[in-house]
């Protein structure tokens, strides 16, 4: 057991005495050599879960032992009590109570993190014996701490209480108790929360509590709420713990408490309680700019999360509150002062960011409303979303040189990850503002740019421009009315970019040293990227020794796997810009190694090691070939520092990725058929071709028959999603094509075969439903002729689609109505069809109905009224006699609504074969009714 008294070898079970657990205590804090530390730790492990435990944790916890020693026994005790619960006979539960309680009094004035172990080893127990064999556990705790006695002060034997009710919500959720037991436990604390409640009211507001209990009251609070406690239940006590804010000791625990308090899901049902903490949250508008204009970081970031608490959970339930609608603006516009908090994120200020996903929700909201409420509230919410867009332009400007310089390079990362959250919501608010939007952001450019008077700093106009291409990166603006004037901007436009190229390519040789610098691998690489994306013209010159530079560190992996990813979608812009001899050079240089390493790896036994570096060399191609794309040159040569009009003429052979692919493609085979059940690798593989294909397009074509052919094989051998992927994107972008319409063709019949059959033994996934819906929505958009087939099961897809509405998943259910609006127009031109819906189509109205009655979740109506508005547009005939047959059935589709409900519903539906949006909210309308929710506060949450 011991040598020079230490634990050296695997214990017997007489060797876990209270001397021996002490010693390796020991061992394990103060040894030096490690590995003593780590047998210690291992033996400390058994012991603790040993049923000598029992007798030597209650040794340890003696008053003359050392806190880290009574730690160790505290610890085992919850160990016992929370894992081997079955192992303690019912007779022993009043004693254990009864120690533990004895225990937790004396630690009440002693150590801490010891007191803190015992209340957990009782909140265990409580959780346990609650509700039958400890019925009223609060109380009695309650009481237990409030009586006389035992020579403990008041004040400790009230920390004490508290610390044990702020624990036994903690210890619920990360509790090991069956799941019949959960719901049974929870009802039973949700019940005690009527002990706990007046207990923290009257701490909370007595003159004469210490700060210490009050921080622990609000703590405890915290914990509580997070039990879903009903809002109009603890609303008392959030409101107390508003009058704690201007306390510096109080306000981080009074702010966790609040937020945890109103973000609860649960929260929005109580709508007169939101509105009274609206003027709350209001009132701390003076704090928060104190708290700016003196610096302090911390308070203005806690009163932001409170504003934004309140404002993003439920801001289409204070909405609705239309009699209270200013009350709203100005919480709106307190998140507003947030957003434009001064300062540079994340140096000067860290608040800004947390009120972005904010705008997104409020924007959501009033988008979802119907035509004439959204009219109101555009007219009122418009200009504050046209200042939010100045506000996040000035906040995407960089510093001054000269700061900007003294940042940290992680510091720059946050920044630059920061803005391009700025990005993404300056391209989410021009759904709602649309092209004046542009017109905004082209004038203010256009006066920058024109004005000879007052010079205007590079940071501004480089956000401005920011602004414009966050838009116009994703959105077609080719028919905006301000494109012609944009066009008289370019050449004041092009100086400025000039002006950035040349500062960029100032940095390279710094950015290819900084490169072999493992600290310096997130800025370096990103920054290169960066460059290799917006200068690539100006870089053939360089390319030669980027190249170089690039292999070397990606040899000596220097870099992480992200950053390596990167480095090759950076390889692939440089490489764009190149000839097309030069293009294929560099790339036999750049990969030859990658592609020899993969030939050894696909000879090996499969296993996790090789399997890592497998996955690894096919994510660096498909990074590589992601952003290699020469068509670009021809799109790009208006740029001033685009190639000749000569260079940008398609090249006489094939794209060098695909001269590439067709190289490697045995190679990629043999890996695959050792990896074929491995759904990572297959991922990985799928990815290149993916990757390719949507960067190629067209240029693509001379590999898809055998692509075809290999993703055939694939998927035939073992079904996997990312092949199904891979299909889709190929029928999407191939099937129209008269070339290769065949190995398309072939394609798309086998893997739908194999899913349908995957679907008919009962074995088909959500994910696949998803994803197979997608496939046939494809088909039938971009070549309806496939459904022609006679390979193809038009009946078995049909009754694949009504299956996959069935599935629990949204994204399954979005992608099979799509399916299902895009098949029922094409009853009139593609006969199978016309058979397939005149059979079957009343299944398809049963499934519908089936989810409007409630099978569904209510987020997902929209999409089940536009099928129903397509049966009713393209079927109406059938729709009326299977409408009329589906809702004789009693009970259908719920048991709530009533015959004249059903027949009101049904003439509503009947007749609107023009208004979609008039047919998704008399499906709303219903589907309230037949959940029973139809006129109650719940019913807004969507």
């Amino acid at each position: 057991m011991e040598t020079s008294g230490r634990i050296t070898t695997t214990p017997d079970a007489h060797d876990f005495t209270v001397e021996n657990v002490e010693k390796a205590l020991h061992q394990l804090y103060y040894d030096p050599n490690i590995e003593n530390k780590n047998l210690a730790q291992k033996w400390l492990m058994q012991a603790q879960v040993s049923p000598q435990a029992w007798q030597f944790c209650w040794a340890l916890l003696s008053p003359d032992k050392v806190p880290e020693i009574q730690y160790f026994g505290a610890s085992a005790l919850h160990t016992k009590i929370s894992r081997y619960w079955s192992d303690i006979p019912s007779d022993q539960y009043e004693t254990l109570k009864t120690q533990l309680f004895s225990q937790i009094a004396c630690f009440s004035s002693g150590s801490k993190m010891v007191l803190t172990r015992l209340c957990v080893a009782l909140a265990s127990l409580a959780l346990n014996t609650m509700p039958e064999a400890w019925p009223g556990a609060v109380p009695e705790m309650v009481r237990v701490f409030q009586e006389e006695g035992g020579g403990v002060d008041g004040r400790a034997r009230c920390l004490a209480l508290l610390e044990l009710l702020t624990v036994l919500p903690e210890e619920f959720q990360t509790s090991r108790l069956p799941q019949y037991r959960k719901g049974q436990v929870r009802g039973a604390l949700g019940r005690e929360w009527g002990s706990v409640c007046p207990l923290l009211q009257q701490l909370l507001r007595r003159g004469d509590s210490p700060g210490a209990v009050k921080a622990r009251v609000l703590r405890c609070l915290s914990s509580w709420v997070l039990l879903d406690v009903p809002l109009s239940e603890s609303e008392g006590l959030v409101e107390d713990c508003f009058t704690a804010l201007p306390d510096p000791e109080l306000f981080d625990t009074a702010v966790e408490a609040i937020v945890n308090a109103i973000s609860q899901p649960d929260s929005q049902r109580y709508v007169n309680t939101l509105l009274k903490l609206v003027p709350q949250v209001l009132s701390l508008q003076e704090q928060l700019r104190e708290a700016v204009q003196n610096g302090d970081m911390e308070t203005s970031h806690g009163i932001c999360r409170i504003a934004v608490a309140l404002g993003e959970n439920h801001s289409r339930a204070l909405l609705e509150q239309v009699e209270h609608w200013q009350g709203f603006l100005a919480l709106v516009n307190m998140i507003m002062f947030c957003t434009g908090i001064p300062g540079h994120y994340p140096v000067n200020e860290t608040t800004s960011s947390l009120t972005l996903t904010f705008w997104y929700t409020l924007q959501d909201d009033i988008m979802s409303f119907d035509s004439e409420r959204q009219a109101v509230y555009l007219q009122v919410y418009r200009p504050v979303y046209f200042q939010l867009v100045d506000v996040l332009l000035h906040k995407a400007q960089f510093p001054s040189d000269q700061e900007y310089a003294s940042w940290s390079s992680d510091e720059k990362e946050q920044f630059r990850i920061y803005r391009v959250d700025i990005s993404d919501t300056l391209m989410y608010v021009y759904e709602m503002l649309g092209a004046e939007l542009l017109s905004n952001l082209y004038e203010k450019l256009g006066r920058i740019l024109t004005n000879t008077e007052q010079a205007s700093s590079w940071q501004h106009t480089e956000a401005l421009l920011y602004g414009f291409q966050s838009i116009a990166e994703t959105i077609d603006v080719n028919y905006s009315d301000v494109i012609p004037g944009l066009i008289g901007l370019i050449p004041r436009i092009t100086v400025v970019s000039l002006c950035l190229r040349t500062v960029l390519l100032s940095v390279l040789p710094l950015v290819l040293q900084a490169l072999g610098n493992p600290d310096l691998s997130v800025s370096s690489v990103s920054t290169l990227k960066k460059i290799c994306r917006e200068c690539k013209y100006d870089l053939p010159p360089y390319a030669t020794n980027i190249v170089a530079v690039s292999q070397e560190v990606l040899i000596k992996q220097i870099h992480k796997t992200s950053q390596c990813m990167w480095l090759m979608q950076a390889l692939g812009f440089l490489l764009s810009a190149l000839p097309v001899e030069e293009i294929l050079r560099n790339l036999h240089s750049l990969i030859t190694p990658y592609i020899q390493q993969l030939e050894k790896l696909a000879d090996e036994t499969p296993n996790p090691s090789n399997k890592l570096a497998i996955i690894h060399i096919l994510g660096l191609l498909s990074n590589l070939f992601t952003t290699l794309d020469i068509s670009k040159q021809e799109d790009e040569s208006g740029e001033g520092t685009a190639p000749p009009v000569k260079t940008a003429l398609p090249p006489p052979g094939p794209n060098p990725v695909v001269v590439v692919l067709q190289q490697v493609f045995a190679l990629i085979q043999t890996v695959l058929s050792k990896w074929l059940n491995d759904s990572q690798v297959v991922e990985a593989v799928c990815a290149i071709f993916e990757k390719s294909v949507k960067t190629l397009l067209h240029d693509f074509a001379p590999m898809v028959s055998q692509l075809s052919e290999m993703l055939g094989q694939m998927y035939s051998t073992i079904p996997q999603a990312s092949a199904l992927d891979l299909t889709r994107q190929m029928v999407h972008i191939f099937a129209s094509e008269t070339d290769n319409f065949p190995p398309i063709k072939a394609l798309f019949e086998l893997v739908t075969s194999v899913t349908l059959s995957i679907f008919q033994q009962g074995r088909g996934s959500c994910r696949g439903g998803g994803d197979i819906s997608l496939l046939f929505f494809w088909a039938l958009k971009r070549k309806p002729d496939l459904f022609l087939s006679e390979s193809l099961d038009v009946k078995a897809v049909f009754h694949c689609g009504v299956l996959s509405l069935k599935f629990p998943e949204a994204p399954t259910v979005k992608s099979t109505c799509l399916f299902f609006t895009e098949l029922l127009p094409r009853c009139s031109d593609v006969p199978p069809v016309a058979r397939v819906v005149q059979e079957d189509g009343k299944l398809l109205l049963q499934a519908v109905l089936e989810a409007i009655g409630g099978g569904s979740s209510r987020s997902l109506m929209d999409q089940f009224a536009e099928v129903l508005f397509s049966l009713n547009k393209h079927c109406l005939p059938l729709l009326t006699v299977w409408l009329k047959e589906a809702l004789q059935a009693a009970g259908f589709p719920s048991t709530r609504v009533t015959t004249e409900q059903k027949d009101t519903f049904t003439q509503q539906i009947l007749r609107e074969r023009v208004n979609k949006r008039r047919v998704k909210d008399i499906v709303k309308e219903f589907t309230l009714v037949c959940r029973g929710l139809h006129g109650t506060e719940y019913a807004a949450e969507y």
